[in-house]
């Protein structure tokens, strides 16, 4: 037996792959979107995809399972406790249910019921009989337990939540008479916001977690668990309410990737006047010195898809800018896909030098240095929106900004600073800055600035942060 851990870095996000070469035969677990590199593994090991399977509905990816399971023959298991829930799968599939198992040559995969993340939530006991068939060797998680930290309880709203987070509770308890040896292979690893202090390794054992994880604490009553796991709930996606219905419906069967055509400057013109979405790929420096008007700055990388998730209005086409690298491209798109936006129709042919070159309008983006930033505050002739996370704010900040974290700008205009005076938006290095001065200025603001280097520049140049204020 063994297992293949597939990652998308920019969802922190894994996928498993559980094989018998004896039988020929693999089991593929949350499969993300762009399926083919489950398709491409398979053959280089000369195995089959026989089994699909997920531990739940999905909020922070559009899954892949349906369509692997389309393209390969393979079953599709997913739990069949769903039913009378607020999302329920609509699409064929095989029922799965606690104790239920899929098994192929020495490989056994063993339901277990454990919901608090979502109602339906499973995870998979993993036996290799060849060893052992009754202790289990593996145990995929899926958002229940991850690394240091346990599943968000919020994914239907507040209403549900607190009896969500009881029903954790309950699963929880569920662990006692696992064995501590018990290798912990979760769905998400540091950085996903589907649970609060994830830890950085991508696995663990349970006996580590009942030692350092501190949701697993026995000396938490269930009343003092409900109210940690509440107050530890990271900031809410608000992509996540859409992708939920998606990977309920079925996202739709892409049969490959989209939009790897590439655009005459007067084709993708058109198809600006017409309403598309331009998402340039290109760094700070690049989207600032001038970019399509109305342009998403959202840079090339693992990124795409969280910041596109958040941004990116869904179910209108997408045009691509990148800095020239065809690989950006490629990627992008995989990042787009994998979060539902799938409406990628092409990208500039030539990048933004055949769009300078047809004279066409141009917008940019004024950079400012920390050093300038801080004496044009010190004068009050500047404003400051600090867009990092909760936490980095809490660390440290500029005396007298603002803090809206960069996903909530766009939802929470009425609270930037508005008024006669620049406004100045700072990051941690620039790139989540640059993707909400693109919002801001879609939404039509016209003396925005980006500060270069963020805070991690602020800070080098030895300027003063302050702790407290609003948040």
């Amino acid at each position: 037996m063994f297992i293949e851990r597939f990652e998308d870095k920019g969802l922190a996000q894994y996928a498993y792959a559980i094989g018998c070469p004896g039988a020929g035969k693999m089991a593929v677990i949350d499969p993300r979107r762009d399926i083919d590199v489950f398709i491409d593994y398979a053959k280089a090991q000369g195995l089959e995809i026989a089994y699909v399977l997920e531990t739940h509905i999905h909020a922070d990816f559009a899954s892949g399972a349906r369509e692997l399971a389309e393209r390969t023959g393979a079953e599709l298991w997913l739990s069949d406790y769903d039913t009378g829930e607020t999302f329920e799968v609509q699409f064929p599939h095989r029922p799965m249910r606690d104790g239920d198992t899929v098994a192929f040559g020495a490989v056994k995969i063993q339901a277990m019921h454990t919901p608090g993340h979502t109602p339906e939530h499973l995870s998979f006991l993993v036996y290799d009989t060849n060893r052992s068939a009754d202790v289990p060797m593996l145990f995929l998680t899926g958002d229940f337990l991850f690394v240091g930290s346990l599943g968000r309880p919020d994914l239907l709203g507040e209403d549900a939540k607190r009896a969500l987070a009881h029903r954790q509770y309950q699963s929880v308890q569920r662990l006692r008479d696992l064995p501590d040896g018990l290798e912990i292979h979760p769905a998400h690893g540091a950085g996903s916001m589907c649970g609060a202090g994830i830890g950085g390794r991508p696995v663990s054992t349970l006996g580590y977690e009942r030692i350092a994880n501190p949701f697993l604490d026995p000396r938490l009553t269930e009343a003092q668990f409900v109210e940690t796991l509440l107050a530890t709930v990271p900031p809410f996606p608000e992509y996540y309410k859409r992708m939920k219905r998606v990977n309920a419906e079925g996202p739709r069967v892409l049969g490959g990737l989209p939009g790897m055509t590439p655009m005459p400057v007067e084709r993708f013109k058109q198809a600006v006047d017409a309403g598309a979405v331009v998402i340039d790929l290109r760094d700070q420096l690049g989207f600032g010195a001038g970019h399509i008007p109305g342009a998403f700055g959202i840079g090339a990388g693992e990124k795409v898809s969280m910041w596109a998730s958040w941004v990116v209005p869904y179910d209108t086409p997408i045009l691509l800018v990148s800095g020239g690298a065809s690989a950006d491209v490629e990627l992008a798109v995989r990042n787009l896909v994998r979060v539902g936006l799938d409406t990628v129709e092409g990208y500039l042919d030539g990048g933004m030098t055949a769009w300078i070159e047809a004279g066409l309008p141009l917008r940019e983006t004024p950079q400012i240095t920390p050093r300038d930033l801080s004496a044009r505050l010190a004068q009050g002739t500047i404003q400051l929106l600090d867009v990092r996370e909760d936490n980095e704010w809490a660390e440290g900040h500029a005396a007298g900004a603002t803090h809206i974290i960069a996903g909530h700008v766009g939802a929470n205009l009425s609270q930037v600073p508005n008024g006669t005076r620049p406004l100045a938006v700072m990051c941690g290095s620039g790139y989540r800055s640059t993707v909400a001065a693109s919002v801001l200025e879609r939404a039509g603001r016209d003396d925005v600035v980006n500060v270069t280097g963020g805070m991690t520049a602020w800070r080098m140049a030895g300027l003063p942060t302050v702790k407290g204020g609003p948040s």
